[in-house]
């Protein structure tokens, strides 16, 4: 393949749906001298579905500070190194940070291979706005866990979690007390045959079953607004500024669904505001 240099390629692989892989990423990883990545029996499975020949090194959290020098060595001597994750994007809560930062450090050619990613996969079907923030795992002490809640619970975006399937209910009362005036989405075995989401208010919400399995993402929307707009004048001229914004671009129907969506409000309400503007 062409412009196939020595350096560190940091390829995205499915998340579930073993075709869900592009074929820049087939290719960068058939003419890799090495893969490093978490599991060789799970990353095994994809390479041979493909037909992919080549040496699987297990690289995780608790050998990456010494493999990497290792690694660093390899590439100066001319190999083309592959990073993949056991699903979805490396380095994004997953082993390969010190590596990555090391090459800058050492000023080695980095390669990203883009693909699946959970995080965008989920917010794109959330039915939340576009403005996220994510944080990925969160701790397991308690003393750790609310002290994140409180640092996080006053963002007024969509917050991301992974969290392991089994405590999905445990993690749920700290939701509960501290993020209650949000709503919840959550996805749960993505693209694959049980692919199954999740959407309701969070005070409303009572928790999963105890035999789900695997990994869930989850968003937690942006703190619910109900707009009193005869009270808050405030509120009103931010809604008046954003529908004069969308007008220059969309039809009246259109701008009067998309804000009574994103604001929470009466069609009605929003319809008699465009045309207090228009006139």
């Amino acid at each position: 393949m062409n412009n196939f240099l020595p350096g560190l390629y940091i390829v995205s692989t499915p998340i579930g749906n073993i075709e869900d892989i592009t074929l820049r990423a087939l290719n960068v990883l058939k003419n890799s001298d090495k893969i490093l990545c978490e599991d060789t029996r799970r990353s095994l499975k994809l390479l041979n579905y493909y037909d992919i020949k080549k040496k699987l090194i297990s690289y995780h959290k608790f050998n990456e500070k010494k493999l990497t020098p290792h690694i660093i060595e390899s590439i100066k001597k001319g190999e083309k190194i592959s990073l993949i994750s056991d699903a979805g994007t490396p380095t994004i809560s997953d082993p390969g940070l010190i590596l990555l930062k090391e090459c800058v450090k050492k000023k080695i050619r980095i390669c990203p291979i883009p693909g699946v990613s959970a995080v965008t996969t989920a917010m794109s079907i959330s039915c939340f706005d576009e403005k996220y923030f994510f944080y990925g795992f969160l701790p397991k002490k308690i003393k750790e866990l609310e002290k994140v809640a409180r640092d996080l619970k006053d963002y007024n975006f969509n917050i991301v979690f992974f969290i392991p399937a089994i405590k999905i209910n445990f993690y749920m009362k700290f939701f509960k007390e501290f993020f209650l005036d949000r709503k919840i989405f959550i996805a749960r075995e993505m693209t694959k045959m049980h692919e199954t989401f999740y959407r309701e208010n969070l005070k409303d919400f009572r928790g999963l079953g105890s035999n789900i399995k695997g990994e869930l993402t989850v968003v937690l929307s942006k703190i619910a607004e109900k707009y009193n707009l005869v009270n808050k004048n405030l509120n009103e001229n931010k809604i008046k500024k954003e529908i004069t914004q969308l007008l220059k671009k969309y039809s009246l129907r259109d701008v009067v669904n998309l804000i009574s969506l994103r604001n929470e409000l009466p069609k009605k309400k929003i319809y008699n505001l465009c045309l207090e503007l228009k006139k």
